[in-house]
C-alpha cells in the first residue's frame, strides 16, 4: 500500500518581537520557518560586531539575521530577521534607538534594537551588496551613510529612510565608512584595486572628496576616527595599520606587527588605545600617541574578525572566524568570557542507526553530536586539521567515520560511545568528499578529489581496493545488499561498481557534474542530483533513467529517500528543500527557511525527523510522521513463532546490515531481537 509522506506542519506563530525576559535556551525556536521544529546554530558571523552607545547591548551580524546580546550577562535576547541574504554590516545610531543592518541582498533595514520593531528603511543600493554603514554621531543630524560593492556611498534620512545623495569616486568596493566625532567629515575606505581612503566634508552635503589618502598596497578593510578627531586609523589587507591626520592628509605612522590582513581597527573611548585584529589570529593593542605595541592577545582562529570597545572602555569584544565572541578586560588584558553557538557552513549530516543522535560536520575542524529529541549538543570530536566534508555511522552505530576536505585528507574512525579516535586512514591524495559504510558493515567506501573511490575494511582500516573514476568523485553510495557501489562526480556520469569484481557500468544522462547519489530502500531505484539542476531516477535493473525531476534552480546537493521508497527529499543551492513523489514525478511540497544554499539532508530512523544543513551555518529540523516497519517475528516463515525462530536469531547474533534475523530492523542482530521473538512464542 502506498504511504503518503507529507510533513505534520507545526506552525509556530512567533511574534517579530522577543523581549529581554526570553530565556537563552529559547533561541532555537526563534523565527522558525513553517514546518521546522528547531534551528541548531546561530549562523555564521558575517561582519563587525557593535556595542550600543549605552553599552547595554552587543549586536552581532550573521548569515540569518542580527543577534542582540545583553552585554553584561552575554545572553541572547533578540534576533532581528527580514533580509533575504546574509547581514554584511551593522551600525547603531548616536542615541542607540536605531540599528541599521545592510545585507548582501543590497537592502538596508532599520530596527528598534530593544523591541525588534522594524522602522522605515532606505531602499538600499540598486546594485551590489551593502558593505559599510555609519550614522552621524550627532543625534540632531538625521543622516545615515551606506557604502556598497557598487563603488558608491549613499546618504539617507535616518528617520524616514528617504534618499538624499550619492557620493562617487572610489574605483572599488567601499569597504568601510566612518564619521568624525564632530560629524563634519566622512572617511571611506576602498577595497581591491582601489586601496585608497577618501575624506568627504559636510559642506555641500559631503558631495566632493576633499582629500584622497594613498599608501596602502592592498585594499583598505577598516577606518576609524580617534575620539578627539585628530587621528584617522586604517587597516588593510597589506597587513599594516596606518595613522593619518585627517585635516591635513599627513601620514603620521605605519604599524607593522601583524603578519597577515588587518580586518578591523577600533579606538578606545579615551583615545589612549588602538585595537586591531587580523587574519594572523591575533589582537594587538597599540599606544597611538607613541605608535608602539602595548600587548598581543591570542585565542581566536580563522580569518575574518572584528573588535569593538564598550562605551565605558573597560571591555574589548572580539569576534573571530572561529565563530566565537571573546570578551577581554581592556585594562588588565585578561580574558573575561566566551560566547559560542555561531556556526560555519554545514557540509554533511548523518543520523545514528537508532535515530537518537546525529552528527554534523562543517568548514570547522570538529564533528558535533546532537540529541535528536532535544536538539542539545551531546559532544564534540576533534582531531581533523582542516574542514570536514563527510561523515557516516556504521550500521551497528558503534563507529563514526569522517572525511577531511580542505587542508586535511584523512579519514578518521571514532569510537562513538567513548568519544575517542580509533585510527586514521591516510591513503587519499586529496580531500575526501563522500564516505559511507556498506549496509552489512564490512566495508567503508570513500570518494575523493584525487579521482578515485576507495574501499576499506571497516574494522581494521585496511585498504581493499582503489576504483579509478577518471575524475573527481563527489558522492558514493552502497546498494542495500552491499554488492554495488554507486559513484558520481566531475565527469557527469554515474558508475555502478561491482564490489567484488571491481567492474563497472555507466549511467549517462546528466549534463553537468553529479553531486549526490542514493539508493531507494529496496535497491530498485537510484536517485542522482546534479549541477544541471535536475534529479534523475534510474531503474537499477534496466539501468535507464525513467523520471527526471525538474524544479530546483541551482545545483542539487543532496537527495534522500523516505522509508516508504515513494517520497524523495532533495536540497539545492537555491536555498530550498523539495519533496517529490517518485512514482509520478510530481512535486509534493517545498520547505523554505534557510537563507543560503542547502548542502545536506539526513533522515532519522523511520523518517520522523528530516535534518537539513546549510551554507548559512544552521541545521533545521523538520517534523514528519514516522513509519515504523512491520515486525515479523516468524523469522523462518513456517507460519508459527517457535524455538526454531529463536535459534535462527541466536545463530546470527552480532551481524549487521540486512538480515531476516534483525527482527526490529535496527541494523544489528542482538538481544532485543531475541526478546521480540520470545514474546510472541506460539503465535500463528
Amino acid at each position: 500500500m502506498r504511504l503518503i509522506r507529507l510533513p505534520i506542519w507545526i506552525v509556530f506563530f512567533l511574534s517579530a518581537v522577543f523581549h529581554t525576559n526570553v530565556s537563552a535556551q529559547d533561541y532555537t525556536q526563534w523565527h522558525l520557518p513553517e514546518g521546522a521544529t528547531a534551528r541548531l546554530g546561530k549562523g555564521t558571523i558575517t561582519g563587525d560586531i557593535q556595542y550600543s552607545p549605552d553599552g547595554k547591548l552587543l549586536a552581532v551580524p550573521s548569515s540569518i539575521g542580527v543577534w542582540i546580546y545583553d552585554a553584561e550577562t552575554y545572553q541572547e535576547i533578540n534576533l532581528l530577521v527580514g533580509h533575504t541574504g546574509r547581514i554584511s554590516v551593522i551600525a547603531f545610531s548616536a542615541g542607540g534607538n536605531t540599528l541599521a543592518a545592510g545585507s548582501t541582498d543590497g537592502k538596508i533595514q532599520l530596527w528598534n534594537p530593544r523591541t525588534g520593531e522594524q522602522k522605515a528603511s532606505p531602499r538600499g543600493h540598486s546594485r551590489g551588496s551593502i558593505t559599510a554603514l555609519a550614522f552621524s554621531p550627532l543625534s540632531q543630524i538625521d543622516l545615515l551613510a551606506s557604502g556598497s560593492s557598487d563603488k558608491t556611498i549613499r546618504l539617507w534620512s535616518a528617520a524616514t529612510g528617504n534618499y538624499m545623495t550619492t557620493l562617487m569616486g572610489h574605483t572599488g568596493t567601499v569597504t568601510s565608512i566612518a564619521f568624525s566625532p564632530d560629524g563634519l567629515m566622512l572617511a571611506s575606505g576602498g577595497g581591491h584595486r582601489d586601496n585608497t581612503i577618501r575624506l568627504w566634508e559636510a559642506e555641500d552635503n559631503f558631495r566632493v572628496a576633499v582629500t584622497t589618502l594613498t599608501g596602502h598596497e592592498y585594499g583598505v578593510t577598516s577606518v576609524t576616527f580617534s575620539p578627539d578627531g585628530r587621528t584617522l586609523a586604517s587597516g588593510s589587507k597589506d597587513g599594516t595599520i596606518r595613522l593619518w591626520n585627517p585635516h591635513t592628509g599627513e601620514h603620521k605612522a605605519i604599524l607593522t606587527e601583524h603578519t597577515n590582513d588587518v580586518t578591523s581597527v577600533a579606538f578606545s573611548p579615551d583615545g589612549q588605545t588602538l585595537a586591531s585584529i587580523g587574519s594572523d589570529e591575533t589582537i594587538r593593542l597599540w599606544n597611538p600617541a607613541t605608535e608602539t605595541l602595548k600587548t598581543t592577545l591570542t585565542g581566536h582562529t580563522g580569518w575574518d574578525a572584528s573588535v569593538a570597545f564598550s562605551p565605558d572602555g573597560r571591555t574589548l569584544a572580539s569576534a573571530g572566524g572561529d565563530q566565537m565572541i571573546q570578551f577581554w578586560d581592556s585594562v588588565t588584558f585578561e580574558h573575561k568570557f566566551t560566547v559560542t553557538g555561531h556556526t560555519l557552513p554545514v557540509n554533511d549530516i548523518v543520523f545514528a542507526p537508532d535515530g537518537q543522535i546525529f552528527a554534523s560536520v562543517s568548514d570547522g575542524k570538529a564533528i558535533h553530536l546532537w540529541n535528536t529529541d532535544t536538539g542539545q549538543l551531546q559532544g564534540t570530536l576533534t582531531g581533523h586539521e582542516g574542514s570536514v566534508f563527510s561523515v557516516a555511522f556504521s550500521p551497528d552505530g558503534e563507529t563514526l567515520a569522517s572525511g577531511g576536505g580542505r587542508g586535511d585528507t584523512e579519514i578518521r574512525l571514532w569510537d562513538v560511545h567513548a568519544g575517542q579516535p580509533k585510527m586514521p586512514i591516510t591513503s587519499h591524495k586529496h580531500g575526501v568528499e563522500s564516505i559511507v559504510f556498506s549496509p552489512d558493515g564490512s566495508t567503508l567506501a570513500s570518494g575523493s578529489w584525487d579521482s578515485t573511490a576507495r574501499l576499506w575494511d571497516a574494522d581494521t582500516g585496511e585498504h581493499k581496493a582503489t576504483l579509478k573514476a577518471g575524475a573527481n568523485v563527489y558522492t558514493v553510495a552502497f546498494s542495500p545488499d552491499s554488492r554495488t557501489l554507486a559513484s558520481g562526480g566531475q565527469n557527469s556520469t554515474i558508475r555502478l561498481w561491482d564490489v567484488e569484481s571491481r567492474e563497472y557500468r555507466e549511467l549517462i544522462g546528466h549534463t553537468r557534474p553529479v553531486d549526490f547519489v542514493a539508493f531507494s530502500p529496496d535497491g530498485r531505484t537510484l536517485a542522482s542530483g546534479s549541477r544541471d539542476t535536475t534529479i534523475r531516477l534510474w531503474d537499477t535493473q534496466t539501468e535507464q533513467s525513467y523520471v527526471t525531476l525538474i524544479g530546483h534552480t541551482s545545483r542539487i546537493k543532496s537527495v534522500v529517500f523516505f522509508p516508504d521508497g515513494v517520497t524523495l527529499a532533495s536540497c539545492s543551492w537555491d536555498n530550498t528543500i523539495r519533496l517529490w513523489d517518485t512514482q509520478t514525478g510530481h512535486l509534493q511540497s517545498t520547505l523554505l527557511g534557510h537563507i543560503a544554499g542547502v548542502n545536506t539532508l539526513a533522515l532519522s530512523r523511520y523518517g520522523g525527523t528530516l535534518a537539513s544543513g546549510s551554507e548559512d551555518g544552521t541545521i533545521l529540523l523538520w517534523a514528519f510522521t514516522p513509519i515504523e516497519p512491520e515486525i515479523i517475528v516468524d523469522v523462518n516463515g513456517d507460519g508459527i513463532v517457535n524455538i526454531q525462530d529463536l535459534v535462527l536469531v541466536a545463530s546470527h547474533l552480532g551481524e549487521t546490515g540486512l538480515s531476516p534475523a534483525d527482527v526490529n530492523g535496527d541494523g544489528v542482530v542482538n538481544v532485543q531481537d531475541l526478546v521480540l521473538v520470545a514474546s510472541r512464542f506460539g503465535a500463528n
